[in-house]
């Protein structure tokens, strides 16, 4: 990282954070620093040591190729994090917890949600039956936990009376639903995902916004990654020829692009700090967008992902590197990389190539799946470390979900490497 750059981050953070702010980040990191040295968890700390190492010397090789075999290894994790579980649903993840050890978390009904929708493609690509099998299970307990007003619960799983309503979780788990629906009829499904619909309905503000965020982000009334939720609909509108939903999503799309400034950036676009949001949620917006503009036939619609993403690929370092949240300017705003949003934007590039033929949209895109590839551990002494992708690179100093590995990050190193591999086998063949 230039050092300008480096400059320019932090003393932008001295300046919007507060130095109680800036303390306990410190002293978190340093917490979990001393958590690594359990002897029982020898194995992540290597894995810490040489990440960070990585890290400080730019020495992480980029793999190219290997495609469908880290493809493999993705989905057997995330399989993996679902049999952990007591339930049918997929664990949050694989974390460093307060003593000294890596734990599972418990089941996410958001994440499981559009897990479905990843095991349903690789069954549509590959023919697998034990992805269909896995996702038939995820939606059905989806079906279970779901809560009355058709809503899923934010956060991990918890007790019904506990349980919040949150409009981009239930959008997640429409489009696992819709993604099921589009392959098997299931009539628990396919009434859940109505109820989910509905909700999502119900929600739409004349504005155009979803209005119901849930506990677990910040309390912004507009939270414009939700255009997620939009794509979901669409599609659902779209399996039972039923316009009301589709109408909402345009609805929903139109007023993300509202968003937009000349230069590409959303406002309020963040989970917690609008001013410099993740590529994360960047990401989502993308796709939503990109998405339902594909279905719609709306230009306008992908033009706004060509200039959401336009800006963002000339920072992806020679290797892949991308720093994990950009300010309104378009400058980096952290000096870790929040490698599901890597993810995320390389989904976005090798579409946006499939849809234009534009060369350097596969290059952006292929230029982060071989960096994050890099990163997936293919063997560790830790069984249930291989397959997965972290939350940051460096894992424990990065900002976000920090000294662990959520399943979202695997599911869309997923998406991205079964993308590139399709890619790569049309082109062999065409």
């Amino acid at each position: 990282m230039k050092t300008t750059t480096l400059r320019h981050i932090l003393s932008r953070r001295m300046a919007n954070k507060s130095l109680k702010e800036n303390y306990w980040a410190a002293v978190d990191i340093w917490a979990r620093a001393g958590n690594l040295f359990g002897d029982q968890i020898a194995s992540f700390r290597s894995l810490v040591i040489k990440d960070q190492l990585n890290y400080l010397t730019n020495s992480t090789t980029p793999i190219t190729g290997e495609s469908r075999e880290r493809a493999e290894l993705a989905r057997r994790w995330l399989l993996a994090a679902q049999k952990t579980t007591p339930d049918n649903g997929v664990s949050l993840g694989y974390f460093l917890n307060n003593n000294s050890r890596m734990e599972w978390r418990e089941s996410y009904p958001e994440t499981t949600g559009y897990i479905i929708q990843s095991l349903i493609d690789h069954h549509r690509q590959y023919g697998s039956e034990e992805s269909m099998t896995h996702a038939l299970a995820m939606a059905e307990w989806e079906s279970e936990v779901q809560m009355v007003s058709g809503a899923v619960q934010g956060g991990p799983l918890c007790s019904a009376e506990k349980q919040q309503p949150a409009i981009f979780n239930t959008g997640m788990v429409l489009q696992g639903f819709s993604s099921l629906l589009d392959q098997t009829n299931n009539e628990k499904v396919l009434n859940s995902a109505r109820l989910g619909a509905n909700f999502l309905l119900q929600d739409l503000g004349e504005d155009g916004h979803f209005q119901t965020h849930g506990d677990f982000v910040s309390s912004a009334k507009i939270k414009t990654y939700n255009v997620l939720c939009a794509w979901a609909l669409y599609r659902f509108g779209e399996l039972l020829a039923e316009k009301k939903y589709i109408k909402a999503a345009i609805i929903s799309a139109e007023a993300a692009m509202g968003q937009q400034a000349e230069n590409g950036w959303f406002a309020n676009n963040d989970l917690t700090n609008p001013d410099a949001p993740l590529t994360h949620t960047i990401g989502y917006t993308l796709q939503g967008l990109l998405e339902v503009g594909v279905l719609a036939k709306r230009d306008d619609m992908l033009e706004a992902v060509r200039r959401g993403t336009d800006p963002i690929i000339p920072h992806i370092s020679k290797k892949g590197f991308l720093a994990g949240r950009f300010f309104s300017d378009w400058q980096p705003a952290s000096l870790s990389s929040c490698l599901t949003g890597s993810a995320q934007l390389a989904v976005i590039c090798l579409r946006l190539y499939e849809i234009t033929g534009e060369n350097h949209y596969m290059e952006a895109g292929n230029r982060l799946l071989n960096y994050l590839k890099a990163l997936q551990a293919k063997t560790n002494p830790d069984h249930n470390l291989i397959g997965a992708l972290a939350g940051s690179q460096p894992i424990l100093l990065g900002s976000y979900m920090r000294a662990g590995y959520p399943n979202w990050a695997t599911k869309y190193l997923l998406d991205g490497l079964m993308l590139q591999d399709r890619l790569d086998t049309y082109s062999s063949v065409s």
